[in-house]
């Protein structure tokens, strides 16, 4: 087990890749009130989006640039001296990592593109050069495509990169391709081919439900920056989620051998203000965010927990901000029922024990439920009359 940890930074990319999947448009406005709202958990960068892709992102950066007061803002653009510039307008060169995208595989260069390798370089020197002329000091090479470019490919093409004046290598996980031992693999390669004080950073997709493992193998090879976004939303199948980045880090950071200061309470806040700009965006069990995720129906994990909630409970709900929820449907027992019972004093009644069982409990043909509060009320009322 890894005993020593060391810091990474987290990359907030809800409001460019998370943004620019179908449905989660947002208008400027909205973009600014969900990153300062993102701002204020503690992440290092928030990305404002991608502004020569339209003048609504144009105006988020602006905006965003202007609000920010603890992180850093980032951009995303092509390796082409009109999207530098246009970043530049939009939000400055101060505090502002400029990404600039670089073709990362064959496939890409080939079907993509239609260039040739050493004009990949090529662009990707000049659009470095080209910004550096213009004062940006924070420049990273994202490198699109990464998990399916060669050794052959990528290490000419970071190296002329960070001779032109880069800072970053992002390495993307583009298609969500890869398992984790193949991603941790591509990261501890690049980090020996890199200076020590060169941070790598990651952005993952989820095609296979495996962008939070590989993000996690990243760090645990040597990356420093890993990006996601609020539950996970992105292009297709989205990024690695945010949230539970942050979970695993809050209570595996020694196993996993690194550690992050986003704030945990404040996750689920932010997430609901995602929800409301852009409509619900995680399912019902998805991990901290889903509505079921703290609450229970089964009457085996109810008489657990009901004497104590660590006997089913591993992540703490109001570590995230959430609430305990024990619920009562068709699913649940008599225990839910005697707890009650004993609470209120009529713990010896087993005629309103059977009655309420019956009626809420076996009675139930369907799937709804009600709130134990309900419940307790009910045997109140119940109560009284007898």
């Amino acid at each position: 087990m890894t005993t020593e940890t060391r810091p990474i930074s987290v990359f907030d990319s809800t409001l460019r890749d998370g943004e620019q999947a179908p449905g989660n448009a947002m208008t400027p406005e909205q973009k600014l009130a969900l990153a300062l709202r993102i701002e204020a958990l503690g992440v290092d960068t928030v990305e404002t989006g991608f502004p020569s892709s339209s003048p609504s992102d144009f105006a988020a950066t602006r905006l965003i640039a202007d609000a920010l007061t603890t992180a850093t803002f980032a951009t995303l653009n092509r390796a082409t001296r009109e999207d530098i510039t246009l970043a530049a307008e939009a939000g400055g060169v101060r505090n502002h990592q400029l990404q600039i995208m670089a073709t990362g595989s064959d496939v890409h260069l080939e079907h993509k593109r239609g260039m040739s390798r050493a004009e990949g370089i090529r662009e990707i020197v000049d659009s470095f050069g080209y910004a550096r002329s213009l004062g940006f000091t924070d420049i990273t090479l994202g490198l699109e495509d990464a998990s399916r470019g060669s050794d052959e490919m990528l290490r000419p093409l970071i190296e002329a990169a960070l001779e032109a004046g880069g800072n970053t290598v992002a390495l993307a996980d583009t298609t969500g391709c890869m398992v984790p031992a193949e991603f941790g693999a591509l990261v501890a390669r690049v980090r020996s081919w890199l200076p020590e004080d060169t941070p790598i950073s990651v952005h993952c997709h989820n095609d296979l439900g495996l962008a939070l493992p590989n993000a996690l193998a990243a760090v645990q090879a040597g990356a420093d920056v890993v990006q996601a976004t609020l539950a996970g939303i992105g292009e297709r199948a989205g990024n690695t989620p945010l949230e539970e980045l942050i979970a695993v880090l809050a209570y595996k950071s020694a196993e996993i051998g690194v550690t992050a200061k986003v704030d945990t309470t404040g996750l689920y806040d932010a997430f609901r203000l995602l929800c409301q700009t852009i409509g619900p965006s995680a399912v019902r069990h998805k991990p901290i965010l889903g509505d079921n995720v703290f609450a229970t129906q089964a009457g085996i994990h109810q008489a657990g927990m009901l004497r104590n909630p660590i006997t089913y409970e591993y992540v703490e709900p109001e570590r995230f901000g959430r609430e305990r929820a024990i619920l009562v449907g068709r699913h649940s027992g008599r225990t839910v029922v005697r707890h009650l019972l004993r609470q209120l004093g009529h713990d010896s009644d087993t005629e309103l024990l059977d009655d309420i069982y019956r009626e809420y409990i076996a009675g139930r043909a369907g799937g709804e439920c009600i709130e134990l509060d309900e419940l307790r009320q009910v045997i109140l009322d119940r109560a009284g009359v007898r």
